[in-house]
């Protein structure tokens, strides 16, 4: 059975390739990316790149298919991801700084991350916060609980 997207790269782009891994200054996946482009160009089959590299064959399968669709650069670059919504807004990092400077509970000498993060979700603040994302917004305003 032929191969829906078959891989057909011009010496340049060979050539391209093997410098970018040679190299190795780029990411690990671009690097892979690369292997799988170079190895299905000499006529390798897809579980035979899947086992040398060990990734899947979904993978290979991918990388072959965004090479027609999106060129070589396309290939080998990550598309850039949107940016995540903030968690907390003015009002509500401002809650957390006041919080975090207040009285610890009582019972406790001082506020924990998981305190934090545990009180500002109880009084609805936010609906889910970890305390890692507290500790996050504590350390860019360089606050010490302490």
């Amino acid at each position: 059975m032929a191969k829906k997207y078959t891989v057909n790269l011009s010496n340049e782009e060979v050539e391209k390739l093997r410098s970018l891994i040679k190299t190795g200054k780029s990411k690990a996946r671009t690097i892979t990316r690369a292997h799988i482009l170079l190895m299905a160009s000499e006529g390798e089959t897809d579980a035979t790149i899947a086992d040398r590299l060990r990734v899947s064959v979904s993978t290979v399968e991918r990388t072959r298919a965004k090479l027609i669709k999106s060129g070589i650069e396309g290939t080998l670059n990550d598309r850039p991801h949107p940016p995540k919504p903030r968690k907390l807004d003015g009002f509500k990092e401002a809650f957390l700084i006041a919080t975090a400077c207040s009285k610890p509970p009582n019972g406790r000498t001082r506020w924990t991350l998981k305190l934090l993060a545990d009180r500002i979700v109880r009084i609805e603040i936010v609906d889910s916060i970890s305390y890692e994302t507290v500790r996050s917004y504590l350390k860019k305003t360089m606050s010490n609980r302490g």
